[in-house]
């Protein structure tokens, strides 16, 4: 499986973005999809992640209410819509994917940079 992020951009605080994550290859494996942000002098952190096939989420809490994920099954893309982006958001946001049920993430995109400045 092959992801390629996209999306990203420079947004004043407030403001929203919407990133999008394409797969390709062996998409029929894939399990869930997810989307993790690297901060700054920070390590890697779970953002959200959606189920494949019945589309459930999970958050982190510091998004909560804020960001949304979907997917389109048919275009084989999963997005992440984020509003009220505050400067603390301000990351290398990264895709992932799935496909060992739940047990690990096999498949990582190249990032795509957001920055929240005004």
């Amino acid at each position: 499986v092959q992801l390629q992020a996209s999306g990203g951009g420079l947004v004043q605080p407030g403001g929203s973005l919407r990133l999008s994550c394409a797969a390709s290859g062996r998409t029929f494996s894939i399990y869930r999809m997810g989307w993790f942000r690297q901060a700054p002098g920070k390590e890697r952190s779970f953002v959200g992640t959606i189920s494949w096939s019945g589309g459930s989420t999970i958050y982190a809490d510091s998004v909560k209410g804020r960001f949304t994920i979907s997917r389109d099954n048919m275009k084989n893309t999963m997005y992440l819509e984020m509003n009220a982006l505050q400067p603390e958001d301000t990351a290398v946001y990264y895709c992932a994917a799935d496909d060992s049920g739940g047990r690990r993430w096999s498949y990582w995109g190249q990032g795509t940079q957001v920055t929240v400045s005004s």
